[in-house]
């Protein structure tokens, strides 16, 4: 059986370009695998984020401008994926903890997710983590 680690994936964003610039487009079901009911983005980052899982949210993670690096772990195994290319976002489903790390300054992080924002749904520390992927 795979992890949630193992369906970790990157996915190409639609891109089109001529001498005026690029226009790159993500549409539910099409270039993200599910329905999107929000959409945030991290801006003006002095420090590194994350720290967390979600238990029912699955996530395309999109590095608009600059570049960082996501460290992963499903609690058994790791990945580190640096993102520095607007046309390539990331693929993370539920129960996969994240932390953002190396931000380069300026960078934008764009992330759609599949659930609305509900904190009792997120795991906030490593710890309480590795216990709920303990358990069966």
């Amino acid at each position: 059986m795979v992890g949630p680690l193992g369906l970790v994936r990157p996915v190409a964003i639609p891109s089109v370009g001529d001498d005026r610039g690029w226009l790159s487009v993500v549409e539910a079901g099409q270039t993200v695998p599910f329905p999107i009911r929000r959409v945030f983005y991290m801006h003006g980052m002095t420090a590194e984020r994350g720290g967390h899982a979600h238990r029912d949210t699955d996530q395309l993670v999109v590095c608009l401008a600059g570049s960082l690096r996501l460290d992963l772990t499903d609690g058994r195994d790791r990945l580190s994926v640096r993102l520095a290319d607007p046309a390539q976002g990331l693929f993370i489903p539920a129960m996969v903890f994240i932390d953002i790390r190396d931000i380069a300054p300026g960078a934008v992080c764009l992330v759609l997710a599949s659930t609305h924002y509900d904190i009792s749904r997120s795991i906030r520390s490593y710890e309480a983590f590795l216990e709920a992927v303990a358990q069966p």
